[in-house]
């Protein structure tokens, strides 16, 4: 593996197990699609595809559309863990009960590391250069619980059934 890449991704995890300041722990969100709400309204432009090893490729949340300077809010009630850069690009982590955090990117933050928000309250801005969604702009939102990635989608009861396809091998 390149050490470039080691670096980043060392970085990232440390800063995504970020927890909330002073011991301030939020109300426990619901994870059964009552009480999440989407960060932007747009439509769904990449769904979430997690790898199958968890050193694989895949998509570990998912891109809503959006454009540059629309709103992002909280999903859940939480606290703000990190607001700053990642790899370049401005991401905003608020940490929520139960160990679930939603991560946010490209975008720039108008709260801080600490700040305790609502469900619905505003949380940043969406950045200039969403990267894998130009020319069109999209928000990349993730939730973990722990280390493990969730379909964002899942906790607010949008998320696509499983299907099984022909000819598939059972597990």
């Amino acid at each position: 593996m390149n050490p470039r890449v080691t670096v980043v991704v060392l970085a990232t995890a440390a800063l995504l197990s970020a927890v909330p300041l002073g011991g301030a722990a939020a109300p426990a969100p619901p994870v059964d699609g009552h009480g999440w709400t989407r960060p932007v309204p747009g439509e769904v432009v990449h769904p979430f595809d997690p790898p199958a090893e968890e050193w694989g490729a895949g998509h570990r949340g998912v891109d809503l559309a959006a454009t540059t300077g629309e709103p992002v809010r909280a999903p859940a009630p939480g606290v703000v863990s990190f607001a700053g850069q990642v790899a370049g690009k401005p991401v905003v982590v608020v940490a929520h009960a139960d160990g679930l955090r939603s991560t946010f990117e490209p975008v720039t933050a108008s709260r801080g590391r600490g700040d305790a928000v609502a469900a619905g309250d505003v949380v940043g801005t969406l950045a200039a250069g969403s990267g894998h969604c130009a020319p069109a702009g999209c928000l990349h939102w993730g939730v973990l619980r722990g280390e493990v990635y969730l379909d964002p989608l899942a906790l607010l009861g949008e998320a696509p059934p499983i299907v099984l396809l022909p000819g598939a091998p059972p597990r």
